[in-house]
């Protein structure tokens, strides 16, 4: 893969050359905008598919470049399928496996920064082009001895860039996903806490190790080893686990009962981590996943965690019940410590949100309402998006003047979304095991 896409020589660093990429990028969406209306003139009846397109080709070629928060962002929105149209989903989507690579001598650099050696120098042999790209950093593959390891190399300037970034990525946000100004300051403080730590590959190797080891007896999953005379802030170096991407795997045509398998590891997983550690993998991207020839599921990334705190956990998990029986008083209670509504609401946006959430958790939660889920259902997923579609061009829901929902619900919210897409890929069919006050 590496060799087909064009290398990247330098990232912008700077502020304002990332500022600048940036303006000229919404340059280029805005000559869009005006090639569509003139077009429009001349055919009325032209929808905006065309444009869509090329704003998406547009902006996620500058993302590309610039790598980091911008373009981490770019993937999370095209996991949050309901917030986008179509052309930027698939576009984004790519931001999950191939953003260009760096070139070799900037790869250099970096071991000379934190080692004081080439990367030759600490293994016996390492991969010259990267194995895969993505939005924080590189893997290549590395040799010493009998071991095989992959090296995860962060692009330089990533870390720094990332509150810049985020106030640059601002207006493509706001125009893109439909939200007010409140709604979106709100994400991205969140967005901003998690992609700090995301840089931080200490962070990483500690919760690598920590959830690894707490969730080594759930059967039929692999998790790689750390290595830490090979690693530093800007380092990662772990065992090389060998195998297949979800997609990849499923064109090799695995019977139902491997699919199941593996999708029940990974419920089970998610599971362990939601309910006992009160601390989940955030980021289920198919890129994150790995399946083994021994039918098992490797997880290779740890970079973003969210801690749940406990009355979050309480109150969200407390939604999704099935026979939702609760005093009206408790049920705002909860609406109330979900941030969903507030003393500024009027009684009809009271009635209107309350009844959108209730709405919105209970499909959510339509898994965990039975013993077992067929996630290959597509009709569910449709459900979700067209109930998305439907609350995003609300009016009520478009003039809130306040953002609604607590931001541990962001990723909580897409950690779950993620994992259904996942299972949903699989076609898998899984026993939805639940605590027991869940039940």
């Amino acid at each position: 893969m590496a060799n087909k896409v064009k290398e990247q020589e330098a990232i912008p660093v700077s502020k304002v050359q990332r500022a600048a990429k940036f303006i000229s990028t919404g340059a280029k969406v805005g000559g869009n905008y005006v090639k569509h209306y003139a077009k429009k003139m001349v055919n009325p009846s032209l929808d905006k598919e065309e444009l869509h397109q090329n704003n998406a080709e547009d902006i996620y070629k500058s993302l590309s470049q610039l790598k980091g928060s911008a373009l981490k962002v770019a993937q999370m929105m095209s996991m949050d399928k309901n917030l986008l149209p179509r052309a930027y989903q698939d576009k984004f989507a790519m931001a999950q496996y191939s953003a260009p690579p760096l070139s070799y001598p900037l790869v250099v650099k970096t071991f000379q920064k934190y080692f004081g050696k080439t990367p030759e120098g600490l293994f016996d042999s390492f991969t010259r082009s990267a194995v895969n790209a993505a939005s924080i950093g590189q893997v290549h593959q590395a040799k010493k001895g009998d071991q095989v390891f992959a090296v995860k190399i962060q692009y330089p300037g990533v870390a720094d860039s990332v509150s810049s970034d985020l106030k640059l990525v601002r207006p493509f946000a706001l125009r893109l996903l439909n939200m007010n100004e409140k709604e979106l300051d709100h994400y991205m403080e969140e967005v901003e806490e998690r992609l700090l730590e995301e840089t931080d590959y200490q962070l990483e190797i500690e919760r690598s190790r920590e959830i690894s080891n707490a969730c080594s007896h759930i059967p039929n999953l692999k998790f790689p080893g750390y290595y830490d005379e090979y690693s530093s802030e800007r380092i990662i170096t772990m065992d090389w686990i060998s195998g297949l991407h979800i997609k990849e795997w499923m064109e090799t045509n695995p019977s139902q009962e491997a699919k199941n398998q593996i999708g029940q590891a990974l419920w089970d997983f998610y599971h362990h981590q939601v309910h006992e550690l009160k601390q989940v993998h955030a980021d289920p991207h198919p890129g994150n996943f790995i399946v083994l020839k021994d039918g098992t599921l490797g997880i290779i990334d740890f970079g973003c965690v969210k801690v749940i705190p406990e009355d979050f956990y309480k109150g969200y998990f407390a939604l999704i019940k099935k026979d939702l029986v609760m005093k009206e008083e408790e049920l705002n209670q909860i609406f109330y410590s979900l941030d969903f509504i507030s003393d500024k609401d009027t009684e009809e946006e009271k009635i209107y949100f309350k009844g959108v959430f209730k709405e919105m958790i209970s499909l959510l939660g339509k898994p965990f309402h039975v013993d077992r889920f067929d996630f290959a259902n597509d009709g569910y997923f449709e459900q979700i998006f067209q109930l998305g579609d439907r609350i995003s061009n609300d009016k009520m829901f478009k003039n809130s003047r306040q953002a609604r929902g607590s931001r541990h619900g962001l990723y909580i919210n897409r950690t779950y979304f993620g994992l259904y897409n996942l299972l949903n890929q699989l076609q898998a069919e899984v026993g939805t095991t639940k605590p027991d006050w869940l039940k």
